[in-house]
């Protein structure tokens, strides 16, 4: 078969993963909330197709799901969640259909009008998770761009340039990148009958633009920069927030409580935001010390972010519940290392990430069911250990702990994202004016997993 289509045939890939989390939130008022284990698959299936030597096709298909029927009976577990959001839509336990993950094609060329760079153009659906370094202790190869600042599903376009030969420094290239996370455009069939006309009274598009630089990279020592820019991101209002607790107060069944979030929580435009990362990396730590340390992956990555609230309206609380803009940072360390006792067959890992007050990434789509730890305002440690049994068939286990200083670690860029203490949080909350916050959230997670 392959003979006579001369290879003209989509070129598939498994990745299977089946996965127990052991999931626990410590709440600043000492209650705790639990799943002692939420089992789950994961399924990707990979497609490619190179037509010719400039050209090529790359598609990912994503099934994510907890075992059995949801409590509610709802397969989408959507309600009034945002498991369909499009950031994370295949990052969330969902329901059982297959969705896209990524869907682009490539084109390449040896040289830039005439001149010896190479270069190549994408478009489409991104393949913007599991990017550098957080592919490490994911055990893949990486992605697009980098994870300290950005994890998340989007759509967009990428022009990479290899500019070794401009700068002279040693595997040197440029990236420019961009993307679109909300679309404003009215549905098709509109009663006004301008089907897909922007919608006055929506959020403006959500865009992204940005670049990646690597001055260079050796194959064992290398440095990686990001910088971008993201508008008019979305959040809610401190009115808005104001009114759903109160609605929430009263309401005594799942339905009221339902008629409260749609009620109430509507997104709101609040401005713009500026992420810049650094990031250096070894694979192999010396030249020639020991086989151990030939072996380790060793990584420090520096992040920033900050905001620009549009003041549109100042009763919004700006972003992040500041009028002003804020300057958040966050630190993120972390050696991979072969395993002392199967060196050959198992990888452990050590990872260690601590962000400021105001430090807010764009990290949603992040594999960890308890939430981002690189969002984490605090300190997040995880330990790991990944073994491969078979040439397809690995094992996994990690353990998580996210210690937050702040609240609004996994939250939007509005009033909800507002950095306050554990004490101030609480306060409001015996007041009746909030929930007891999350102090400590821990994921202890075991997987089998078939990729080929």
């Amino acid at each position: 078969a392959k003979t006579q289509s001369a290879n003209d045939n989509l070129k598939w890939d498994v990745d299977f993963r089946t996965q127990v989390d052991n999931i626990q939130y410590k709440l600043a008022d000492g209650k705790k909330a639990e799943n002692d284990a939420l089992v789950s698959n994961r399924l990707w299936l990979g497609a490619k197709y190179k037509a010719d030597d400039n050209s090529s096709f790359h598609g990912k298909l994503s099934y994510n799901k907890a075992f059995g029927d949801t409590a509610d009976h709802s397969q989408s577990n959507t309600n009034p969640g945002y498991a369909n959001f499009d950031w994370v839509t295949n990052e969330n336990a969902t329901d059982n259909t297959v969705k896209v993950k990524e869907a682009y094609w490539l084109y390449n060329q040896e040289k830039l009008f005439g001149s010896d760079v190479p270069w190549a153009a994408s478009v489409g659906r991104r393949p913007s998770t599991d990017g550098l370094p957080i592919n490490i202790r994911n055990n893949q190869e990486p992605n697009s761009p980098l994870a300290h600042v950005v994890d998340v599903e989007f759509d967009g376009f990428s022009v990479k340039f290899d500019t070794q030969s401009l700068t002279g420094l040693t595997g040197s290239w440029f990236k420019i990148c961009g993307g679109r996370g909300l679309t404003n455009a009215k549905p098709r069939f509109d009663m006004s009958g301008t089907s897909y006309a922007t919608d006055e009274d929506k959020n403006p598009n959500v865009d992204l633009l940005g670049f990646i630089a690597v001055p260079y990279d050796n194959g064992q020592y290398s440095i990686y920069t990001n910088y971008a820019h993201a508008w008019n991101l979305i959040g809610y209002s401190n009115s808005q927030l104001g009114a759903y607790q109160t609605a929430m107060s009263t309401a005594t069944t799942y339905s009221d409580k339902m008629n409260a979030a749609y009620d109430n929580l509507n997104f709101q435009d609040l401005g713009d935001i500026d992420y810049a990362t650094i990031l250096f990396k070894t694979e192999g730590i010396g030249n020639g010390i020991s086989k151990y340390l030939d072996k380790t992956t060793a990584f420090a990555s520096f992040a920033m972010s900050k905001t620009s609230p549009n003041g549109n309206n100042p009763m919004t609380g700006g972003m992040l519940g500041s009028t002003e803009s804020e300057t958040g940072t966050s630190v993120w360390l972390g050696v991979n290392a072969p395993c002392p006792l199967t060196p050959d067959s198992a990888k452990i890992g050590v990872e260690w990430n601590k962000g400021s007050k105001y430090w807010r990434s764009m990290t949603y789509g992040e594999d960890t069911f308890a939430g981002s730890k690189i969002a984490t305002r605090g300190q997040a440690w995880e330990i790991y250990r990944n073994q491969q049994i078979t040439k397809a068939l690995s094992f996994g286990v990690s353990y998580v702990i996210m210690k937050y200083d702040y609240t609004g670690s996994n939250s939007f860029f509005g009033a909800e994202g507002t950095p306050m203490t554990m004490a101030e949080a609480q306060s409001l909350a015996d007041s009746g004016k909030g929930s007891s916050p999350v102090e400590e959230a821990r994921d202890i997670r075991a997987y089998m997993r078939y990729k080929f």
